[in-house]
C-alpha cells in the first residue's frame, strides 16, 4: 500500500487498513507534538485515494475496519469524503467501521448537515485531541481553539451521531502548581463534552517539539510518576459521566487502568489511591517500557 511519511493512528485502530486521504496535519503547531513533522500538509487527489482502495481490495479481498489518515482527514472536502466512503463500502462487503482523526477547528468549519451526511455514509468514530480543559494551557500549547470552541466541536460530533473518542495529556502543565488546574479543568471539559471514549496519555517529549526545547532551556520540567498519577486521580475524581469508557493503558502511561463510568469510578480511584499511598514505583510501568 502507498503511504507518505511515518504512520500514525489511534491504538484502537491497530487492526485497521490505513487509508491516507490527507498528508500531515492541517494545524501542526501544538508545542508538545512531534507527529507529522516530516510532512507538508496537503490533500491527496480523489483519484489517488480511489486507486489505493482498489489496491487494498485486490490485496486483502475484504476488510471490516478502515482508518482515514492522516492527522486531519476530516479537512478534506465533504463531497470527496462521501465518494471515498461510498467506494470503501462498495469495495469491502464486511466493512462496519471507519474511523477518522478530526481537529476541533475542522469540525467547527463543517456544517452539521455535512457531519450527519458523513455519519450516514459510514463514518463511525472520530478521534479528537482535547489534551486539556485549562483555558490558559490551551493557549500555551497552541491548540488553536478555546475551551468553549473545543466543547462545541465535541458536542457537534456527538450531535451528528458519530462516536467520539477524545485524548487528554497527563503532565502537560509540567511540574508546577498549574498541574492541579490542568487536572480540575480537564475533568470539567470532559463532563461538558461527555464523550463515548476517553484515552489518557502521559506526556513524553521528543526533540522535534517546542516543549522539548523549552525543557532543555530549563523553562519546563516533566512531572514525576506520582505527580502524574495524582493528576489522573484528580481527573477521575472530578468526572461525572454516563456511558463513557475510560482508558489509561497507552504505552506512555505509568499505570494502565480501564473502566466504564460511572460504575467503575470508585474501583479506579481505589487502585490509584492505594498505589499513591504505598509510594512504591514497583507498581508502575518502568520508563524503558513506556518508551516502547
Amino acid at each position: 500500500m502507498r503511504y507518505e511519511g511515518n504512520v500514525f493512528r489511534p491504538p484502537s485502530e491497530g487492526r485497521s487498513y490505513i487509508l491516507q486521504c490527507t498528508v500531515g496535519c492541517s494545524h501542526n503547531r501544538c508545542t508538545f507534538c512531534s507527529m507529522y513533522k516530516d510532512k507538508k500538509y496537503h490533500v491527496r487527489s480523489l483519484e489517488e485515494v480511489k486507486a489505493d482502495i482498489k489496491m487494498a481490495r485486490d490485496y486483502y479481498g475484504d476488510l471490516n475496519k478502515v482508518f482515514l489518515a492522516d492527522g486531519d482527514a476530516l479537512a478534506m472536502s465533504t463531497p470527496d469524503l462521501l465518494e471515498i466512503l461510498s467506494d470503501l463500502y462498495q469495495s469491502f462487503p464486511s466493512l462496519n467501521h471507519v474511523g477518522i482523526y478530526a481537529s476541533p477547528d475542522t469540525i467547527l468549519a463543517k456544517d452539521m448537515s455535512e457531519l450527519t451526511a458523513l455519519k450516514a455514509a459510514g463514518i463511525t468514530i472520530a478521534y479528537l485531541g482535547v489534551e486539556t480543559g485549562d483555558p490558559q494551557l490551551l493557549v500555551d500549547i497552541r491548540k488553536g481553539v478555546s475551551y468553549e470552541e473545543m466543547v462545541e466541536a465535541g458536542l457537534k460530533i456527538r450531535s451528528a451521531g458519530i462516536l467520539l473518542s477524545v485524548t487528554i495529556l497527563l503532565g502537560l502543565a509540567g511540574r508546577t502548581p498549574r498541574a492541579v488546574d490542568h487536572a480540575v479543568n480537564t475533568a470539567k471539559i470532559l463532563n461538558d463534552i461527555n464523550p463515548d471514549y476517553i484515552g489518557a496519555l502521559t506526556l513524553m517529549l521528543e526533540p522535534r517539539t517546542e516543549l522539548y526545547r523549552r525543557m532543555e532551556k530549563g523553562e519546563f520540567e516533566l512531572p514525576g510518576p506520582f505527580e502524574v498519577l495524582d493528576e489522573l486521580r484528580i481527573i477521575i475524581q472530578g468526572l461525572e459521566l454516563k456511558g463513557t469508557e475510560f482508558r489509561s493503558n497507552h504505552a506512555s502511561n505509568y499505570l494502565p487502568i480501564k473502566g466504564r463510568l460511572p460504575e467503575d469510578k470508585h474501583k479506579m480511584l481505589d487502585l490509584i489511591n492505594g498505589i499513591i499511598k504505598k509510594n512504591d514505583r514497583s507498581y508502575l510501568r518502568p520508563d524503558y517500557l513506556r518508551a516502547l
